[in-house]
């Protein structure tokens, strides 16, 4: 997971197309936008970190370094 590349998604792009990205991803179709990774998994992960970031700044109003914060977090409580 690389900070730079899901922020640079939440900046950049809006929900539907972050969406739209993550189905096509799935489907082992060509994503219409360009995604930060490694491979499919990561771009997969950074796609999947930045919808949930938009969900989060737009249903509660959390700034994006907040929403990042949580998300991270959620991310260690379930490694853990």
């Amino acid at each position: 997971m690389k900070i730079p590349a899901i922020k640079q998604l939440v900046e950049n792009h809006s929900l539907e197309e972050l969406m739209a990205a993550e189905a096509a991803i799935v489907d082992e179709q060509p994503v219409a936008i360009e995604v930060g990774g490694d491979d499919e998994g990561e771009q997969l992960t950074h796609v999947l970190a930045a919808v949930w970031i938009l969900n989060e700044m737009e249903d509660n109003g959390t700034d994006f370094k907040s929403a990042l914060r949580m998300y991270t977090q959620k991310v260690r409580v379930s490694i853990s």
